[in-house]
């Protein structure tokens, strides 16, 4: 999913080719996945924004800070279904740490 939104946002912003990545968006990508591979928590975890450990450093969580306030709402018309499971996951994991 962070792929695409990764994808989307370099399209619109950086102006390359579908399918492929600038070189600062695939640093990017390569550091998300990197990230994933590493999680401890991601058997159980549905999206990294619903998680209590953040594990990104500075510079790169503000670069997909950036991807996702643009990329986000954009996902409605590109994945639906994911975009509303989103949506739906984290309403429900701040539910249970309010409680």
């Amino acid at each position: 999913m962070v792929g695409d939104m990764i994808a989307l946002y370099c399209r619109r912003n950086h102006r390359s080719r579908k399918g492929e990545l600038c070189p600062e968006c695939q640093a990017l990508l390569d550091y998300a996945c990197q990230r994933s591979d590493r999680c401890p928590f991601m058997e159980t975890k549905t999206f990294c924004s619903n998680c209590r450990v953040h594990c990104y450093g500075p510079e790169m969580r503000e670069k997909i800070r950036t991807v996702m306030r643009f990329s986000g709402p954009r996902m409605l018309f590109h994945h639906p279904v994911m975009a509303l499971w989103h949506v739906v996951s984290t309403m429900t994991e701040k539910r249970k740490h309010r409680n």
